[in-house]
C-alpha cells in the first residue's frame, strides 16, 4: 500500500503531499523532513528504494525535483519507481514545463494523483484516462 506521495525541490521544501495513511499533522513536518534529508543524501549510484523505519521509500530526481513515496513492505518497489515515472510523464503532457508549472497548480497535480491513487491503491495508469476529468474541466472553464 501506498503510506504518501511527495514532491520535494533540491533544497529539501516540501511542494506538495499527499498521505493515504493516518499521519498526526504536528508530526507530518519531521516526517518529511526526515525521509527528504535521507533521499536528498544519497548519491546517484545508489538505489532508489530506502528503508526507513516500517516501511520502504521509492523516490525518483527529475531535474530539481524529488518525488518520493513511502510504501508498506508489501508493495513491490519496481511498480511504484515506474508508478512515479508514468506520474511525471503525465504531468509532462498536461504542462510542457512540469518544474515551473506544479506550483502555480497544485489543484491540478492533486485531481492527477486522485485519478492514480485511490486510498493507497493504483488505480489507474493509463495517460488519457488519467487526464480525462482534467480536460473535461479545461472545456468548461474554456466555455464560460
Amino acid at each position: 500500500m501506498i503510506k504518501f506521495l511527495l514532491m520535494v525541490n533540491k533544497q529539501g521544501q516540501t511542494r506538495l503531499s499527499k498521505y493515504y495513511e493516518q499521519v498526526d499533522i504536528e508530526k507530518r513536518p519531521s516526517l518529511e523532513t526526515d525521509v527528504v534529508k535521507r533521499c536528498l543524501s544519497r548519491k546517484k549510484e545508489e538505489c532508489s528504494f530506502v528503508e526507513y523505519k516500517d516501511f520502504r521509500l521509492v523516490y525518483r530526481q527529475y531535474a530539481a525535483l524529488f518525488i518520493v513515496v513511502g510504501i508498506s513492505d508489501t508493495e513491490n518497489e519496481l511498480s511504484i519507481y515506474e508508478l512515479v515515472h508514468n506520474f511525471v510523464e503525465v504531468l509532462d503532457k498536461y504542462f510542457s514545463r512540469v518544474v515551473s508549472s506544479i506550483m502555480f497548480n497544485l489543484d491540478k497535480v492533486h485531481i492527477i494523483i486522485d485519478e492514480i491513487i485511490q486510498n493507497g491503491h493504483i488505480v489507474e495508469t493509463n495517460k488519457n484516462r488519467i487526464l480525462a476529468p482534467l480536460l473535461a474541466l479545461d472545456k468548461m472553464a474554456e466555455a464560460h
